[in-house]
């Protein structure tokens, strides 16, 4: 980028990081639409980002993923935080549009100027999280956000994408879904660093909090692990909310004393660069198809003269 472009970049992310809602739209915009100009975007957004607490909400359909992150961006804006909200939600099969209805069930806090809340579309991407989710935590961050809340989209087991992404991951489960069932199996239940059983109200609840303790006493940990706690919330009416930002802040700082934080975030950062260069990879692999090369090496594998790891590592170099 270069001339009035960089201009414009710079300034786009200055307004940004004077917290400018519009600009951080238009930046959030960006990154999700892998704008042309997005690494030049990043180079300018790292230099502001880094002190965001990440904290991922995940767990099935149904649990009250979006009233429980309502109620924590009530209790955080009551701390006098500014608070980022993306709230996954999936993409149609047949016409790759979103409902995007987190945005809807958030209404109280839409004039909030201290809140920015954004629906991002997975568009086909599995892991529960949208491709650019890791850009736009990195935009609400330099933004001034001081705690950026991820919601995932809810699609059960599979759905462990966000705890590579967050500082505390937030597991939900809820009476009379099957979690007591879920309690027993692996996946999702192990990226958990606190686990909440919303609905409390309702029959069957104290049964799934057994069951998740018995599921996290046949954990192993050595001296100084954390300890996931279970805490019961009916985040509908605010109970037991103030407990869970008191057990995110204990996480935090567990995780900062025990080098877990710092951990976590060289891994979030390998991740995203790994991806980047696959994708740089996909790109130029693609770029292959009616390559007259490729066709003389599929030429020569079907004669005998090079086997396919052969011909695959002249192709890798080639592009490399």
């Amino acid at each position: 980028m270069t001339g009035s472009a960089a201009v414009s970049a710079s300034g786009l992310v200055e307004r940004a990081v004077n917290g400018d809602p519009r600009a951080v739209a238009r930046l959030v915009t960006l990154v999700e639409n892998g704008a042309s100009d997005l690494r030049e975007l990043t180079a300018e957004l790292v230099a502001h980002a880094g002190s965001a607490a990440v904290v991922g909400i995940t767990g099935a359909p149904g649990v009250g993923k979006s009233t429980i992150t309502s109620a924590l961006v009530g209790a955080y804006r009551a701390q006098g935080l500014r608070v980022g909200v993306l709230a996954v939600d999936p993409s149609s099969p047949f016409t790759g549009g979103a409902l995007l209805g987190d945005r809807v069930r958030m209404q109280d806090h839409a004039t909030d100027r201290g809140v920015f809340i954004r629906s991002m579309a997975t568009r086909g991407h599995l892991g529960g999280l949208a491709w650019a989710t890791p850009q736009a935590v990195r935009v609400l961050d330099a933004a001034g956000c001081d705690v950026v809340l991820v919601e995932t989209v809810g699609v059960g087991q599979s759905e462990v994408e966000v705890a590579a992404l967050a500082d505390t991951t937030l597991v939900l489960l809820a009476p009379g879904m099957g979690d007591g069932v879920q309690a027993a199996k692996a996946g999702i239940l192990e990226v958990g660093d606190v686990f909440v059983v919303n609905k409390a109200d309702r029959d069957g609840a104290d049964q799934v909090v057994r069951d998740l303790r018995s599921t996290v006493r046949l954990a192993q940990r050595a001296p100084g692990d954390w300890r996931e706690p279970i805490l019961s919330t009916v985040a509908a009416r605010g109970e037991g909310i103030d407990e869970l930002v008191e057990a995110i802040a204990t996480h935090r700082d567990w995780a900062r004393e025990s080098g877990e934080a710092q951990r976590r975030r060289v891994r979030r950062a390998r991740d995203e660069i790994e991806a980047i260069a696959v994708t740089d990879l996909r790109r130029r692999f693609a770029g292959l198809h009616g390559d007259e090369r490729l066709d003389d090496l599929a030429r020569g594998v079907l004669a005998g003269e090079l086997d396919p790891y052969a011909a695959a590592e002249k192709i890798v170099a080639a592009v490399s």
